[in-house]
Protein backbone atom coordinates (compact mmCIF):
# COMPACT_ATOMS: atom_id res chain seq x y z
CA UNK A 1 0.00 0.00 0.00
CA UNK A 2 1.11 3.62 -0.84
CA UNK A 3 1.63 6.29 1.71
CA UNK A 4 -1.30 8.26 -0.79
CA UNK A 5 -3.57 4.85 0.03
CA UNK A 6 -2.96 4.55 3.40
CA UNK A 7 -3.50 7.96 4.31
CA UNK A 8 -6.54 7.85 2.81
CA UNK A 9 -7.80 4.93 4.73
CA UNK A 10 -7.01 6.57 8.01
CA UNK A 11 -9.65 8.74 9.80
CA UNK A 12 -7.05 10.46 11.72
CA UNK A 13 -3.40 10.95 11.37
CA UNK A 14 -0.98 13.23 13.21
CA UNK A 15 2.72 13.87 11.93
CA UNK A 16 5.33 15.94 14.51
CA UNK A 17 2.10 17.92 16.27
CA UNK A 18 2.63 19.69 19.26
CA UNK A 19 0.21 22.64 20.80
CA UNK A 20 1.15 25.53 23.55
CA UNK A 21 -1.26 27.75 24.93
CA UNK A 22 -0.06 31.16 24.67
CA UNK A 23 3.93 31.40 25.54
CA UNK A 24 4.04 28.81 27.84
CA UNK A 25 5.79 25.27 27.25
CA UNK A 26 3.90 22.53 24.70
CA UNK A 27 1.29 20.96 26.64
CA UNK A 28 1.93 18.05 24.21
CA UNK A 29 4.50 17.33 21.97
CA UNK A 30 5.90 15.37 18.97
CA UNK A 31 2.10 13.73 18.71
CA UNK A 32 2.39 10.81 15.82
CA UNK A 33 0.05 8.40 15.48
CA UNK A 34 -3.25 7.14 12.85
CA UNK A 35 -6.67 6.03 13.50
CA UNK A 36 -7.18 3.30 10.62
CA UNK A 37 -11.01 3.62 9.87
CA UNK A 38 -12.96 1.26 11.95
CA UNK A 39 -10.71 0.81 14.86
CA UNK A 40 -11.01 1.00 18.56
CA UNK A 41 -8.39 2.37 20.76
CA UNK A 42 -8.38 3.49 24.29
CA UNK A 43 -6.80 7.57 24.67
CA UNK A 44 -4.72 6.61 28.80
CA UNK A 45 -3.00 8.51 30.86
CA UNK A 46 -2.68 10.39 34.42
CA UNK A 47 -4.90 13.53 35.06
CA UNK A 48 -3.14 16.28 33.41
CA UNK A 49 -1.15 14.47 30.76
CA UNK A 50 -2.84 16.47 27.58
CA UNK A 51 -6.12 13.96 26.77
CA UNK A 52 -8.61 16.34 26.38
CA UNK A 53 -5.79 18.76 24.15
CA UNK A 54 -5.35 15.72 22.25
CA UNK A 55 -9.78 15.41 21.32
CA UNK A 56 -9.44 19.00 21.38
CA UNK A 57 -7.45 18.41 18.49
CA UNK A 58 -9.67 15.95 17.05
CA UNK A 59 -12.76 17.38 16.74
CA UNK A 60 -11.23 20.19 15.37
CA UNK A 61 -11.64 22.61 18.71
CA UNK A 62 -8.07 23.09 18.66
CA UNK A 63 -5.62 24.31 16.05
CA UNK A 64 -2.04 22.37 16.46
CA UNK A 65 1.43 24.68 17.52
CA UNK A 66 3.16 23.21 14.73
CA UNK A 67 2.64 19.66 12.87
CA UNK A 68 0.49 18.09 10.61
CA UNK A 69 -2.78 16.53 10.99
CA UNK A 70 -5.29 14.93 8.58
CA UNK A 71 -8.97 14.24 9.36
CA UNK A 72 -10.81 11.74 6.85
CA UNK A 73 -8.26 12.16 3.97
CA UNK A 74 -7.71 16.44 4.16
CA UNK A 75 -5.13 18.46 5.81
CA UNK A 76 -6.89 20.46 8.47
CA UNK A 77 -4.07 23.16 8.24
CA UNK A 78 -4.89 23.81 4.30
CA UNK A 79 -8.83 22.97 4.18
CA UNK A 80 -10.70 25.93 3.45
CA UNK A 81 -12.98 27.68 5.96
CA UNK A 82 -15.76 25.77 4.40
CA UNK A 83 -14.82 22.81 4.39
CA UNK A 84 -14.22 22.82 8.06
CA UNK A 85 -17.83 22.68 8.68
CA UNK A 86 -18.60 19.04 6.86
CA UNK A 87 -15.18 17.62 8.85
CA UNK A 88 -16.65 18.24 12.14
CA UNK A 89 -20.04 16.86 11.25
CA UNK A 90 -18.17 13.43 10.54
CA UNK A 91 -16.78 13.70 14.47
CA UNK A 92 -19.23 12.80 17.19
CA UNK A 93 -18.13 13.92 20.82
CA UNK A 94 -19.16 12.65 24.44
CA UNK A 95 -17.86 15.20 26.69
CA UNK A 96 -16.61 14.87 29.99
CA UNK A 97 -19.38 16.96 31.63
CA UNK A 98 -22.15 16.20 29.63
CA UNK A 99 -23.08 19.37 28.07
CA UNK A 100 -27.06 18.45 27.82
CA UNK A 101 -29.34 21.38 28.30
CA UNK A 102 -31.35 21.27 31.25
CA UNK A 103 -34.41 22.32 30.34
CA UNK A 104 -34.92 20.19 27.19
CA UNK A 105 -36.00 16.78 27.42
CA UNK A 106 -33.53 13.70 26.65
CA UNK A 107 -35.36 13.25 22.81
CA UNK A 108 -34.77 16.91 22.40
CA UNK A 109 -31.45 16.92 23.58
CA UNK A 110 -30.63 13.91 21.36
CA UNK A 111 -32.25 15.08 18.38
CA UNK A 112 -30.82 18.22 18.56
CA UNK A 113 -28.07 17.78 15.94
CA UNK A 114 -30.81 16.59 13.40
CA UNK A 115 -32.85 19.76 13.91
CA UNK A 116 -29.60 21.94 13.38
CA UNK A 117 -28.44 19.76 10.40
CA UNK A 118 -32.28 20.56 8.74
CA UNK A 119 -33.03 17.03 8.96
CA UNK A 120 -37.22 16.54 8.74
CA UNK A 121 -38.89 16.58 11.59
CA UNK A 122 -40.68 12.57 10.69
CA UNK A 123 -36.60 11.52 10.57
CA UNK A 124 -36.79 12.99 13.93
CA UNK A 125 -39.77 11.43 15.51
CA UNK A 126 -38.32 7.70 14.12
CA UNK A 127 -34.68 7.88 14.76
CA UNK A 128 -34.40 9.28 18.42
CA UNK A 129 -37.01 7.18 20.34
CA UNK A 130 -35.39 4.52 18.42
CA UNK A 131 -32.00 5.22 19.62
CA UNK A 132 -33.35 6.21 23.37
CA UNK A 133 -34.23 2.85 23.36
CA UNK A 134 -30.92 1.01 22.28
CA UNK A 135 -29.04 3.22 25.32
CA UNK A 136 -31.81 2.02 27.66
CA UNK A 137 -33.48 5.18 28.40
CA UNK A 138 -36.73 3.74 26.22
CA UNK A 139 -39.16 5.01 29.60
CA UNK A 140 -37.49 8.49 29.96
CA UNK A 141 -38.00 10.13 26.34
CA UNK A 142 -39.54 13.15 28.45
CA UNK A 143 -36.97 13.40 31.25
CA UNK A 144 -35.19 16.58 32.00
CA UNK A 145 -31.66 16.03 32.86
CA UNK A 146 -31.72 16.91 36.36
CA UNK A 147 -33.68 14.39 37.03
CA UNK A 148 -31.47 11.23 35.28
CA UNK A 149 -28.90 9.53 37.26
CA UNK A 150 -24.92 9.97 36.21
CA UNK A 151 -25.33 7.10 34.19
CA UNK A 152 -28.70 7.96 32.58
CA UNK A 153 -27.13 11.11 31.72
CA UNK A 154 -24.14 9.77 30.20
CA UNK A 155 -26.22 7.48 27.74
CA UNK A 156 -28.18 10.17 26.59
CA UNK A 157 -24.21 12.47 25.85
CA UNK A 158 -23.94 8.96 23.90
CA UNK A 159 -26.78 9.27 22.01
CA UNK A 160 -26.83 12.79 20.81
CA UNK A 161 -23.47 11.97 19.82
CA UNK A 162 -23.97 9.16 17.49
CA UNK A 163 -27.56 10.25 16.37
CA UNK A 164 -25.98 12.07 12.76
CA UNK A 165 -23.90 8.90 12.62
CA UNK A 166 -20.41 10.27 12.99
CA UNK A 167 -17.33 8.26 11.22
CA UNK A 168 -15.57 8.94 14.24
CA UNK A 169 -16.33 8.76 17.81
CA UNK A 170 -14.44 10.48 20.79
CA UNK A 171 -15.49 9.91 24.17
CA UNK A 172 -13.37 12.59 27.07
CA UNK A 173 -13.51 10.35 30.21
CA UNK A 174 -17.08 8.90 30.01
CA UNK A 175 -16.62 6.55 32.76
CA UNK A 176 -15.32 8.95 35.31
CA UNK A 177 -18.71 9.93 37.46
CA UNK A 178 -20.39 6.51 36.97
CA UNK A 179 -19.54 3.01 39.20
CA UNK A 180 -18.00 0.28 38.02
CA UNK A 181 -20.62 -1.80 36.22
CA UNK A 182 -22.37 1.05 34.29
CA UNK A 183 -18.50 1.59 33.29
CA UNK A 184 -18.49 -1.54 31.79
CA UNK A 185 -22.12 -1.56 30.42
CA UNK A 186 -20.82 2.13 28.43
CA UNK A 187 -17.43 0.67 27.01
CA UNK A 188 -19.78 -2.49 25.71
CA UNK A 189 -21.89 0.36 24.00
CA UNK A 190 -18.88 1.98 22.87
CA UNK A 191 -17.89 -1.53 20.98
CA UNK A 192 -21.40 -2.49 19.92
CA UNK A 193 -20.97 1.23 17.82
CA UNK A 194 -17.83 -0.22 16.78
CA UNK A 195 -19.23 -2.95 15.39
CA UNK A 196 -21.40 -1.03 13.32
CA UNK A 197 -18.14 1.15 11.74
CA UNK A 198 -17.45 3.76 14.19
CA UNK A 199 -13.91 4.37 14.98
CA UNK A 200 -14.04 4.64 18.21
CA UNK A 201 -11.60 6.79 20.85
CA UNK A 202 -12.07 6.55 24.52
CA UNK A 203 -10.02 8.89 26.74
CA UNK A 204 -10.09 7.61 30.39
CA UNK A 205 -7.04 7.39 33.07
CA UNK A 206 -9.50 4.27 34.62
CA UNK A 207 -6.44 1.57 34.31
CA UNK A 208 -8.52 -1.17 35.98
CA UNK A 209 -11.19 -0.73 33.38
CA UNK A 210 -9.06 -0.66 30.07
CA UNK A 211 -7.26 -3.81 31.06
CA UNK A 212 -10.49 -5.68 31.05
CA UNK A 213 -10.24 -5.08 26.82
CA UNK A 214 -8.15 -6.32 24.25
CA UNK A 215 -8.59 -2.49 22.40
CA UNK A 216 -5.11 -0.92 21.84
CA UNK A 217 -3.76 2.26 23.83
CA UNK A 218 -2.40 5.56 22.63
CA UNK A 219 -0.93 6.44 26.19
CA UNK A 220 -0.02 10.18 27.01
CA UNK A 221 2.56 10.49 29.57
CA UNK A 222 3.93 14.35 29.98
CA UNK A 223 2.64 15.32 27.07
CA UNK A 224 3.94 12.39 24.53
CA UNK A 225 2.49 9.78 23.18
CA UNK A 226 3.38 6.24 23.42
CA UNK A 227 1.37 3.63 21.56
CA UNK A 228 0.55 0.02 22.72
Amino acid sequence: MSRQQADRSNVVQFEGVGVRYGHGPEIVQDIEFALPAGSFHFLTGPSGAGKSSLLRLMYLAQRPSRGRIQMFGTDVATARRYQLPALRRRVGVVFQDFRLLDHLSAMDNVALPLRVAGAPESDVRKFVPELLAWVGLKDHLEAKPPTLSGGQQQRVAIARAVISRPQLLLADEPTGNVDDQIALRLIHMFEELNKLGMTVVVATHNENLVSRFPHPQLRLQAGRLRAE
